[in-house]
């Protein structure tokens, strides 16, 4: 079975992850000290690592603003959906927002505009 989780969690993973690989690049940074050019270069590539989490962070907290929130049936607390079809962001139940979809097995594709 696949590892699903919410899509607003997904992105702010990578958001996450774009500030620490931004942190690990200017890090890299240093052991080229010897070499300003180098050094100045890995310190900007971090920045825009940086930059470009902030500007992830911003698009999902405008796409958070937009979503629906719905109750989770299983776990009881209030939960955003992105999409006809979402998980849970707190106890990973698969939610659907399309009473076609009910009963179905969960599947990410049904979000796609085929």
């Amino acid at each position: 079975m696949a590892k699903y989780s919410s899509k607003i969690n997904k992105i702010r993973t990578f958001a996450l992850s774009l500030i620490f690989i931004g942190f690990i690049v200017m890090y890299g940074g240093i052991y080229f000290r010897t070499s300003p050019v180098i050094m100045t270069i890995f310190m900007l590539l971090g920045l825009i690592f940086i930059i470009a989490s902030t500007v992830v962070y911003f698009w999902i907290g405008m796409l958070s603003t937009k979503s629906i929130q719905v109750k989770c049936p299983s776990c009881g607390r209030a939960t955003k959906m992105l999409g006809k079809v979402d998980m849970c962001m707190y106890c990973r139940e698969p939610l659907t927002l399309d009473q076609a979809l009910e009963g179905k097995e969960f599947n990410e594709s049904y979000n796609s505009k085929k």
